[in-house]
């Protein structure tokens, strides 16, 4: 069952603008950036939002410290990072010349930051245990998007009273992916944490070079085109050169909850010895790496717990980072901007509900990730955006889930300087309805797993997942949530 929240209030303290450090000389000269067929297919995607929770064990900040000493340095080293990192500052827009949107960044444009208190429970806040999902809306900003300029990213600090506080971004997918937003924060906390005088290393140090993302086919109107396809089939009255995101037509249910499952390096362990036994194909080399082992219990356990017809198709969408991956060598692990190829599968429902179906999903998803090359090259062809057309074509008749972030983008290393976040939440998961992936922030080399379910279906799902731990003789696997 959900715990239910006690009775909380935010206030909002401040609401401000903060621009890139007037001192750097980058800041005070116009810059452009353009949008690639990589980012375009994530124009219209719902904006993700991010939340991190920190709780310093040395000792509680009292008001006078977190106003008087964090929160301006927090202010400043952002302006700072600003300065390297220009295009968050600038504005999303579609000149009437130019065939796809473009970044431009004008002296004197800024980050919209947003600063509040909170009497929440912060312990509750950062916890394991399934809550409402709509409790941790107050605690991310809203992206301001219009009809004609859209922000690329917005901030909120939430100070918890003698507890901690969070730090909460929303960002515009058709800018930037999930590691770029890592590189940003990272190097954010990192000047924080060292002084203004601090140096950030390479990789921390965006690379906005867009000649390696040759576009001779014109993928990034093709993209484009796909998603006017998409409201054109729900029948939504739009604007083709609007900048405004995809909102699904139907609001959320109301008994939407949200949790955290987490398995122990020693339960992933125990589940691919499981698979293995249960191999349907034993001549075929299965990759049975931690993602892969994850993700086959994630799926079984959502198809389960969501129940129904067992000729049903079921979707698992995910993407993987291009960087270093393209025939693309001058693509740098620091290039700015999306970067993704994305890819799916297809299975029956009834193949993951019986007692090998574990093993059935492991083999499918191995197969995908076995398949990595062929998604990576095709990511600048025709084939590519064909495949992102039929993904979004297909009715709600199918489950259909994706997987958001990821294990290796080291979330859990940005540390202000009061040490690392205790959680870290894809708050955007409620409108997506997917789960989302991370290391496990104790340090122990497990992973984490975000759900956002309906009441009912959480239940299942937990009770799913804790059978299949103690199927293999996972036992506790390390989390707070005692139950799991």
């Amino acid at each position: 069952m959900a715990s239910k929240s006690s009775a909380s209030t935010l206030q909002v303290s401040e609401l401000c603008k903060v621009t890139p450090a007037a001192d750097s000389p980058e800041s005070a000269t116009q810059f452009t950036l353009p949008l690639t067929y990589l980012d375009t297919t994530w124009f219209r995607f719902p904006p993700v939002e991010l939340i991190y929770f920190y709780k310093p064990t040395a000792s509680p900040i009292p008001p006078h410290s977190f106003y008087s000493l964090l929160l301006p340095k927090l202010k400043r080293s952002l302006s700072l990072t600003l300065a390297q990192f220009l295009p968050l500052a600038g504005q999303l827009r579609w000149p009437p010349q130019s065939p796809t949107p473009v970044v431009i960044y004008t002296p004197g444009d800024a980050v919209s930051l947003t600063i509040a208190k909170s009497t929440a429970d912060l312990d509750r806040l950062a916890g394991d245990a399934p809550r409402e999902a709509a409790e941790s809306r107050p605690y991310v900003p809203q992206l301001e998007v219009s009809e004609t300029t859209a922000s690329v990213v917005s901030l909120q600090i939430t100070y918890f009273r003698n507890r901690g506080f969070s730090v909460a971004i929303t960002l515009n997918h058709a800018v930037i992916d999930g590691k770029t937003t890592a590189m940003f924060l990272k190097a954010w906390a990192s000047i924080c944490k060292h002084g203004e005088n601090h140096r950030l290393p390479k990789e921390l140090t965006p690379s906005f070079n867009r000649t390696a993302v040759e576009d001779s086919s014109d993928l990034a109107t093709a993209y484009l085109n796909r998603w006017d396809e998409v409201l054109t089939r729900q029948s939504i009255t739009y604007n083709p050169r609007s900048l405004n995101v995809f909102q699904k037509v139907s609001p959320p249910p109301p008994d939407l909850l949200r949790a955290t499952f987490r398995l122990s390096p020693n339960s992933i362990g125990r589940l691919r010895e499981k698979i293995l036994s249960h191999r349907t194909n034993s001549d075929e080399r299965l990759h049975l790496s931690s993602f892969v082992v994850t993700c086959a219990l994630v799926a079984v356990c959502l198809v389960k717990a969501r129940g129904g017809r067992r000729d049903r198709d079921v979707y698992l969408v995910w993407s993987v980072d291009c960087r270093a991956r393209l025939d693309l060598a001058a693509i740098p692990p620091n290039y700015f901007g999306n970067c993704l190829g994305v890819d799916y599968l297809v299975a029956e429902a009834g193949s993951l509900m019986g007692e090998d179906g574990i093993a059935v999903a492991a083999e499918k998803i191995s197969e995908l990730v076995r398949g990595v090359a062929t998604a990576v090259g095709e990511v600048n062809s025709e084939a590519a955006v064909e495949k992102m057309g039929r993904l979004r074509s297909v009715g709600p008749e199918v489950q259909k889930f994706g997987v958001a972030g990821s294990h290796k983008l080291g979330f859990y290393q940005i540390d202000f300087g009061l040490g690392k976040p205790v959680k870290m939440e894809t708050t955007s998961l409620d409108k997506t309805r997917g789960i989302s992936v991370a290391e496990s922030g104790d340090g122990s080399g497990g992973i984490e797993v975000g759900v956002v379910l309906v009441g009912h279906e959480m239940e299942a799902f937990e009770s799913f997942f804790v059978q299949a731990l103690k199927d293999v003789g996972g036992g506790q696997t390390g989390h707070r949530c005692s139950r799991l």
